[in-house]
């Protein structure tokens, strides 16, 4: 599965290939608020686990173990996350904002030492910086909070150097789809938040 193809000029895997699609079917479920997001985002992070370990990014590989782990968790959230019934979207306050931040700078630190220090990679800072906001992502995104797109917003970003440069462009293109549809999912969570919704 991980012999190199050519799609559009771009060299890829069926796995990079199959990790896409299951990722973009998440991202869309996400924005619709609908709970089976929760599955795509448990399979593509096994698949996505494998493509990255491959190209030494093992702040990122290791990640989608967590995001596996988050990911069951933040399904029961969805479900049953508010006393028994179905979370409804809200806001962060300031202190859930300073807790954020601090959660990810400390994540930052903790983790770009760590592979510094215990692999051969060559972007830990990067990869443990966006490895830190990835996770805070995905708990501000298991709780319902419209903050989490803020956060996708600037990971994601980031995340289109990183994998042009470790010459993943079809995951690349795939977070440069992902900032366009962050920022759908914002406006719709906003609209949703105001109203109450789930």
């Amino acid at each position: 599965m991980n012999e190199t193809i050519h799609i559009a000029g771009y060299a890829t895997t069926p796995l990079e290939l199959i990790s896409f699609a299951l990722s973009i079917a998440t991202v869309l479920l996400n924005i619709r608020r609908n709970h089976w997001a929760w599955l795509f985002a448990i399979v593509s992070s096994a698949t996505y686990g494998i493509v990255f370990f491959d190209a030494r990014l093992y702040g990122d590989a290791g990640l989608q173990g967590v995001f596996i782990a988050t990911s069951a968790w933040g399904w029961s959230q969805w479900l049953r996350g508010a006393g028994g019934g179905p979370l409804v979207v809200t806001r962060l306050d300031a202190r859930g904002w300073a807790w954020s931040l601090a959660g990810w700078a400390l994540g930052y630190l903790a983790l770009s030492s760590f592979l510094q220090h215990f692999t051969d990679t060559d972007v830990p800072h990067l990869d443990g910086f966006l490895t830190a906001g990835s996770l805070l992502g995905t708990l501000l995104t298991a709780r319902k909070k419209v903050e989490n797109w803020l956060v996708w917003i600037v990971a994601d970003v980031v995340y289109v150097g990183l994998y042009v440069h470790k010459g993943l462009n079809l995951t690349a293109v795939l977070y440069a789809l992902f900032v366009a549809m962050a920022v759908a999912g914002l406006l719709a969570w906003r609209s949703a938040a105001r109203a109450g919704a789930r």
